[in-house]
């Protein structure tokens, strides 16, 4: 038996559909997914290298700073700097874009990205990972701008995440599909063991941190009592999973079929989570395996983004049961 394509053969064949393409698109996948590697490395052996833990130190946002956060920070970033196939960057972890060095050549992308969602869960070794968003270039001139950044979901070019967990999957989309590679560490390699995922159209869990319940607007209650309720005609009450890193949790749904959701409560309309590190690209890859994501009124992908670090109420999962939540948000 053939062993199945690594994750750059796959990239390679794909490119291959396209005699026009420079190959700097599928050289910058190579490169996220190098650097997954490294980041998936020193997580396995993070109690051993000291490296678990605080730094002392908050981010801009007021968190306090794991020292993996930092370690996966820098190492993705150092990394597409040196890509030569980027213009600029964003990451979760920084206030300002990060430019390209003016000694170092410049590329035709713009890559935002969260390098290790869910951190906070991290001593608890439980699962965690890396969230990428890839725009193309359409400021002027060799330098990006933050104007490359602040794009749509709907123009990525590309969107994906590593779940660092029992094992390290790779899972991304240009637009052609959802296909996720699998982490082999003797053959320090990814292997395709995911092709052209599909959201199951059952769906029977529910994925969402109920300790805000008395936070949210009464919509939202309704639908949380509504998931509850006992239905045998329609698969209720659905399973409670949370898992408390977004990663994982959007994982298993793509995979099993499921709903995740974090509302906006009454204090903070705009919820916790950052629409250009987290919802967006999510939602780019969950509808290219035939789910919808929502901010409770309108599609994520279509909304233009303002800031860097605008934060969004996400909904996320089954397209038919994200319409549902946004039936239930729109009685008053």
């Amino acid at each position: 038996m053939s062993k199945p394509l690594t994750l750059i053969q796959f990239i390679q064949a794909e490119q291959e559909k396209y005699p026009e393409a420079s190959g700097e698109f599928s050289d910058l996948l190579s490169t996220i997914a190098q650097t997954a590697k490294i980041i998936s490395k020193e997580i396995n052996r993070a109690g051993l290298a000291d490296i678990l833990g605080k730094t002392g130190k908050t981010t801009h946002q007021g968190e306090e700073e794991k020292r993996l956060d930092t370690f996966a920070d820098d190492a993705f970033t150092k990394a597409l700097q040196e890509s030569k196939d980027t213009c600029i960057l964003a990451s979760e972890e920084i206030v300002d874009p990060i430019p390209i060095p003016d000694d170092l050549p410049k590329g035709d992308y713009a890559v935002a990205f969260d390098p290790l969602d869910g951190s906070s869960n991290i001593d608890a070794n439980v699962s965690v990972g890396t969230i990428f968003s890839i725009h193309q270039k359409i400021s002027e001139g060799t330098t990006g701008s933050e104007k490359d950044l602040l794009q749509k979901g709907s123009n990525q070019k590309a969107a994906g995440y590593v779940i660092y967990g029992s094992s390290t999957m790779f899972v991304y989309s240009t637009g052609q599909g959802v296909h996720g590679f699998t982490f082999d560490p003797e053959e320090d390699d990814f292997f395709l063991s995911h092709p052209g995922i599909v959201i199951p159209k059952q769906v029977d869990v529910y994925s969402c941190n109920e300790s805000y319940y008395h936070d949210w607007e009464k919509g939202m209650q309704n639908y949380s009592d509504w998931v509850k309720e006992s239905n045998e005609a329609d698969g209720r009450p659905y399973r409670a999973r949370y898992i408390g890193s977004m990663v994982a949790d959007v994982h298993r749904n793509l995979l099993y079929g499921g709903v995740f959701c974090y509302p906006g409560t009454k204090e903070k309309p705009q919820g916790k989570l950052r629409l250009l590190y987290e919802a967006s690209p999510f939602a780019y890859i969950i509808a290219q395996a035939g789910g919808y994501a929502s901010n409770g009124n309108e599609n994520i992908l279509e909304i233009e983004p303002n800031d860097l670090h605008q934060r969004v109420p996400l909904f996320i999962g089954n397209k038919e049961e994200v319409k549902r939540i946004e039936k239930f948000l729109s009685d008053k």
